[in-house]
């Protein structure tokens, strides 16, 4: 009613049950942990090369105005005699982000428990993503996009290894 609506509209009448829903979908990151993502996904290799799997799908929710935001999340690690399989990376990433984020601390979140699944070498994580809050009201700029990035271990303290995987991650594979 205070928006000049009539909830008692026939589209709207199971309107904030479907809110409900999907607000307990969007933030059903705070009722997962990383060891029941990880599940035991993690094995013995000597592999010590940079392992990177990019373009990974995000989506999540702006904790100042619940507006969503999204984009693509890369994630880079070096193993240390463990690797961890690839979807769990991807699955990291959606339980952090399915909770009212900053950019800033998902990045940061995701690195670290990178880091914490695997103890490796080093974690380097970058995530490009569009705010629907900064497009669609405040300053409406509907092409900015927001890139942040951690870098933890061989990534924040060896320039040649990060510059490996920015360099890695901005290539484009032949299709």
């Amino acid at each position: 009613k205070a928006l000049g609506e009539d909830p008692d509209r026939e589209g709207l009448v199971k309107t904030p049950k479907r809110v409900a829903d999907s607000f307990v979908f969007l933030t059903s990151g705070y009722t997962t942990n990383l060891q029941e993502i990880v599940n035991g996904a993690v094995f013995e290799e000597e592999h010590d090369n940079m392992v990177i799997v990019k373009d990974i799908d995000l989506f999540s929710l702006c904790e100042h105005h619940m507006i969503p935001f999204y984009g693509k999340v890369h994630i880079g690690y070096i193993p240390n005699g463990k690797v961890i399989g690839l979807s769990k990376l991807a699955r990291i990433s959606e339980m952090y982000s399915r909770r009212l984020q900053v950019q800033e601390r998902l990045t940061t979140q995701i690195a670290k428990a990178v880091n914490e699944a695997v103890q490796p070498a080093g974690v380097g994580v970058i995530i490009e993503a569009k705010h629907m809050c900064m497009s669609m009201r405040g300053a409406q700029k509907t092409s900015a996009y927001t890139t942040t990035s951690a870098m933890l271990g061989v990534f924040r303290e060896d320039v040649r290894t990060r510059t490996e995987f920015l360099d890695l991650v901005r290539h484009q594979p032949s299709r």
